[in-house]
């Protein structure tokens, strides 16, 4: 059995946006018991993650990791086209990932209890994301 749903995250701006409850509605209405949630964000510049759900300077912390990885503007940078931003955040998805997996139980997300799921955008401005679930069991 399997079941897949699209859904849309405005973001507003670098930063993460907590997509847990969208991502467990899906799996909710999959009505898979046992199996796989594969979340995946159709985009370049902007990642998904499973990440520390409890206490927000985890995330901004990250976020300052991040900088320290992929600095907007380096001047090393060919990319530029969409701004001081856009080479740092193709970079910054590539090295966090466009996609988590997820197990399911009891037709629930078996995240743990200070996990939760996010989207990490990684450009500067705010931008509409596309989100993929797809639950297979």
């Amino acid at each position: 059995m399997a079941h897949q749903q699209i859904f849309h995250v405005r973001t507003r701006g670098r930063g993460t946006t907590d997509i847990t409850g969208q991502v467990a509605d899906v799996v909710r209405r999959s009505e898979v018991a046992t199996g796989i949630a594969h979340v995946f964000v159709r985009h370049t510049s902007c990642a998904i993650l499973i990440t520390e759900n409890a206490d927000p300077d985890v995330r901004r912390d990250l976020e300052t990791l991040a900088q320290r990885w992929a600095p907007d503007g380096d001047a090393a940078y060919l990319h530029d086209m969409e701004g001081d931003d856009d080479m740092a955040a193709h970079a910054r998805s590539v090295l966090t990932g466009t996609s988590v997996t997820v197990p399911v139980g009891g037709g629930k997300l078996l995240l743990g209890t200070w996990q939760g799921i996010y989207l990490w955008e990684h450009r500067t401005q705010g931008y509409a994301r596309d989100v993929v679930v797809t639950v297979i069991g």
